[in-house]
């Protein structure tokens, strides 16, 4: 985990997994860079901001990444509407315990991201998420997750690296660094004043 600048409550706090998808993203924002995965990045955003008053955490975590496509027909970067966790059975705990320890979190308009702590590159695994989400990451859900435990807005934000498929691992590091360029593009189309 690593901080790079100072958390301002009137500007966003960007969070990338790792430092490669934010190399081209040129900006004063501060950056978190968290780590892979669902435990690294949720610890990374609580040992952060859960320690801060209400009133110097940031006004919003905006999480800029990199995803597989489980859908032919998705390409570029989304703006995402909805998260779920595909690898821990919310629904089987839910009918031990009564309670689902995973519900779907709706953001907003737009694509479904499925997260999950395995790097999808099967198409077997891809067909099965593919019934639920159009996009596949390792880090949105517990982002989202800890933001909103914080009382902090969020958006997820992923551009397409790969199909989801046994070639996904090794097209990922051809292409972080034009991700990186895509998501910087639509960081400074957002225009955040600083």
């Amino acid at each position: 985990m690593e901080l790079l600048g100072r958390i301002d409550p009137s500007l966003p706090l960007l969070v990338v997994a790792v430092a490669l998808e934010a190399q081209e993203i040129h900006t004063d924002l501060p950056i978190l860079i968290t780590g892979v995965g669902k435990v690294a990045s949720g610890q990374a955003i609580m040992e952060t901001l859960a320690g801060l008053p209400q009133t110097h955490r940031p006004k919003q975590v905006i999480n800029l990444g990199t995803a597989g496509a489980l859908v032919d027909d998705i390409e570029g970067t989304h703006v995402i509407g909805r998260v779920l966790q595909h690898d821990l059975d919310g629904v089987a705990i839910e009918a031990l315990t009564g309670e689902n320890p995973t519900p779907d979190l709706v953001l907003g308009n737009g694509p479904t991201l499925a997260t999950g702590d395995r790097f999808i590159s099967r198409q077997r695994d891809r067909e099965q998420l593919a019934r639920r989400a159009q996009l596949v990451d390792m880090e949105g859900y517990a982002i989202a997750s800890a933001a909103h435990r914080l009382g902090i807005s969020v958006t997820l934000v992923k551009h397409v690296s790969d199909r989801a498929n046994e070639a996904a691992a090794g097209i990922w590091a051809d292409v972080v660094t034009t991700c990186s360029r895509h998501l910087g593009i639509w960081l400074q189309e957002q225009n955040f004043a600083l």
